[in-house]
């Protein structure tokens, strides 16, 4: 008698069912952060309630789970998303667009490309050569680091749509203003000269096929590489922003980051640039800032400074700048950021 023929299932199903059992396990986790926080804090580590320390430690406890758990889910989504944005796609679609159009269009495609301040240097020659207007290709490298989608779904996690959305907007409209208005300065003289003799590999384009699993694999390789660098950044950023939610007197932060002091927005800014650190890392900490009494438009102008005019980055594309055109870079940018924290301040 013959033996029954066994049906194997479909590995899309089979993934399918995997992805969602580990869906519902994520969220069960993350309903339950604050319970488990608490239950540490007090139970486990037998702090007094109302203390500093307690407060520091529960901040600590709570945040650092929320936030990697955050991080994860964001960076395997997007990871497959920009599994499709190559550089050369990238640059084929930036190149030819005339001045404004290309701008916006830059600005939107910084949000989703993963590229940094450390690939500041071979994209601009990238861009350059490939025809790409260079404000348009300001708009890409301002919107990139800054307006990314770590920042972007971090915030809504922590702060709730309204914030994330303003962040995002007024994120975007920097980059395209500034990119708009640097290349109304008709600086191309100011760019290095090695730069235009240098001849980028711009074929390819749609070369990649990849398929669903290959983009799948993409998102967790994402993961594994993102998260694996930045997670330092969160914990030590989540423990900074401890110490000031546990410590720093809500008066004294106030006083110094508040609505009433014209001058804290200028100086954020200026404290923000010489920072490095990236949206995992700096979001807990604006976050302690806010929850001490700082206004929302110092605390974004801080953020954005800190996240889009580091000074690494000033050092890496000061090897295709020249000191004019880098200084000009860096003062549309920071006068940006400063009309949104003083807008924001005024108005909300």
């Amino acid at each position: 008698m013959p033996s029954p023929v066994k049906h194997k299932r479909h590995p899309f199903l089979k993934n399918f069912g995997l992805g969602l059992a580990g869906a519902i396990l994520w969220w069960v986790v993350y309903r339950h952060l604050g319970t488990t926080a608490h239950w540490l804090t007090f139970r486990v580590f037998g702090l007094a309630p109302g203390t500093h320390l307690a407060a520091a430690v529960e901040f600590f406890a709570f945040e650092v789970p929320k936030v990697l758990m955050l991080l994860v889910l964001v960076v395997f989504g997007v990871g497959i998303v920009r599994s499709y944005f190559t550089p050369d796609r990238t640059r084929a679609v930036l190149a030819g667009k005339r001045e404004f159009v290309g701008n916006v269009l830059a600005a939107l495609l910084g949000v989703v490309t993963p590229f940094c301040s450390c690939s500041a240097v071979p994209l601009f020659i990238g861009f350059v050569t490939a025809g790409v207007p260079l404000g348009v290709t300001f708009s890409f490298l301002i919107s990139a680091p800054m307006v990314n989608e770590i920042a972007l779904v971090l915030l809504l996690g922590l702060f709730g749509w309204k914030v994330a959305v303003l962040y995002t907007g007024t994120g975007l409209v920097i980059a395209i203003v500034a990119g708009w208005t640097l290349g109304r300065l008709k600086l191309e003289r100011q760019v290095e000269d090695w730069v235009y003799a240098t001849k980028m590999r711009v074929s390819g384009i749609g070369e990649e096929h990849m398929d669903l699993a290959a983009h799948i694999a993409a998102g967790h390789e994402a993961v594994r590489d993102i998260v694996g660098r930045v997670w330092p950044y969160v914990v030590i950023g989540i423990a900074v922003g401890a110490g000031i939610h546990g410590y720093v007197p809500t008066n004294a932060m106030a006083a110094i980051m508040g609505k009433n002091a014209w001058w804290s927005v200028p100086l954020s800014v200026l404290i923000g640039i010489p920072i490095y650190s990236n949206a995992a890392g700096i979001i807990p900490i604006v976050q302690a800032l806010l929850g001490k009494g700082a206004a929302l438009g110092t605390v974004l102008a801080f953020m954005m400074s800190v996240i889009g005019l580091s000074f690494p980055e000033a050092v890496i594309l000061r090897k295709v700048l020249k000191l004019p055109l880098l200084l000009t870079f860096f003062g549309v940018v920071a006068v940006g950021i400063m009309v949104v924290g003083l807008l924001f301040n005024a108005l909300l």
